[in-house]
């Protein structure tokens, strides 16, 4: 190994150490990885982390191969740790689909195969036959090199078979991830049949490491998301759960009154209250997105309901042309619940109320117009934590946005873009 080739492993030694030792730290510090989990990236960090002291180790001796039998045993530790990865990534291939790992016959072969890969790179130690150490400083194959090479590759194609086998019991982002962690180091296996590419191996190992790296933080990542949302629908059950209890009096008390009074429009209010009811608590246990369409008839069984309370005084225009889109549940509704308790005043003018939608070039935009007094988004009252509950669900369920902005002539006008 000349100079420039040690430089460079060394480099590449490096970058492997520094990802494992930052794996190693994610995998026993944070929380939220499952126990399972948890436990593999910690022994597989930590395997990493043994081959390349002995890789630095490797480098030493052979710069000053003054004791054979010991640098013998650094590149013996060496090869059998970055071997031992293979059943490792084996068995949690296997955990990942839902198989018994121990009872798989794949498990099972691939360590049989790295048995016997061991008991191969054991001979190392005390024969030439496998490679010996040139008067150059030079690694020499012996006659059996090849067979070494056949196990090991032998156990990378059992892996890749298995990844191709259990494809559909696999996430999309797990199935590329063992692709890439395994393709490059069986291509450079391959290719070191015939080529020593010793360098190789050193890249192709830091790509694998950083595959398994991306693993361990794209599920640190997904859990922290995954904790937000649940964060966000329990604000949402909480703010149906809260419904105004002076809402559903006055309503019932309406309904009571028209029954003598106008009992068709005590029939048409009873079939709204029991609408808007009817989706309000069906949200409680939605967690994903619902038709805007879905939304819009909750809105207006709510708007028909305040209507009949307010008779002349609350007055609402639907521009809806365009509902072929999905959102959170719980975004329209209480948005314009919000208008009508900030905006409604007894003494002014009738409250005019204004729903429109249309397809933008950024996405699916609605917004809620109304001429009432002007809404601070600023004030830490309920409307504001309201609105802040829908912003939140809007951003982590389906990247929208929600904007508040003054009327000119007095006013609120919400925007919310999907």
């Amino acid at each position: 190994m000349n100079e420039e080739i040690a430089q460079i492993v060394c480099v590449l030694a490096g970058g492997v150490l520094m990802l494992s030792l930052i794996g190693l730290g994610v995998a026993v510090f944070m929380p939220g990885i499952e126990h399972w989990n948890k436990r593999f990236f910690i022994a597989h960090f930590s395997t990493l982390v043994l081959y390349v002291c002995f890789t630095i180790f490797d480098i030493i001796f052979l710069k000053n191969p003054n004791d054979t039998l010991l640098a013998r045993s650094v590149y013996f530790f060496e090869t059998l740790s970055s071997s031992f990865q293979f059943p490792m990534i084996m068995a949690f291939l296997l955990h990942s689909s839902g198989e018994n790992w121990l009872q798989s016959g794949l498990f099972r072969a691939e360590a049989a195969l790295w048995f016997l890969f061991f008991i191969f790179v054991s001979l190392s130690l005390c024969t030439s036959w496998i490679y010996h150490i040139s008067p150059e400083k030079q690694l020499i194959r012996g006659p059996l090199y090849p067979l070494g090479l056949f196990v090991l590759l032998t156990m990378l194609l059992l892996c890749l078979f298995a990844v191709i086998l259990l494809k559909n019991k696999l996430s999309q982002r797990y199935f590329y991830t063992f692709l890439t962690a395994l393709l490059p180091i069986t291509v450079t296996i391959t290719i070191h049949f015939f080529v020593s590419i010793f360098t190789a191996f050193g890249i192709t190992v830091a790509i694998c490491a950083l595959s398994m790296f991306s693993l361990v933080l794209s599920d640190q990542i997904e859990h922290y998301f995954r904790q937000q949302r649940e964060l966000v629908h329990q604000h949402a059950r909480i703010m149906v759960l809260q419904m105004r209890p002076h809402f559903i009096y006055n309503t019932m008390l309406s309904i009571y009154y028209l029954c003598k009074k106008d009992p068709d429009l005590a029939q048409r209010v009873t079939m709204d209250f029991t609408t808007y009811l009817r989706k309000n608590f069906t949200a409680i246990g939605s967690e994903n997105l619902i038709p805007f369409s879905e939304e819009l008839e909750h809105t207006r069984a709510y708007l028909a309901v305040e209507q009949a309370q307010f008779d002349d005084r609350l007055f609402v225009d639907y521009d809806t042309p365009h509902t072929d889109f999905r959102l959170p549940p719980l975004t329209l509704q209480p948005i314009v619940e919000n208008a009508i308790k900030h905006g409604m005043d007894p003494d002014s003018e009738p409250l005019h109320i204004t729903i429109r939608t249309r397809k933008t070039v950024s996405g699916n935009e609605i917004t809620v117009e109304n001429d009432g007094a002007a809404f601070e988004p600023v004030d830490d009252n309920e409307p504001h934590i309201a609105l802040k509950n829908i912003r939140q669900r809007l951003e982590l369920m389906c990247r929208g946005q929600l904007t508040i902005t003054p009327r000119e002539g007095g006013g609120t006008i919400v925007k919310v873009t999907v």
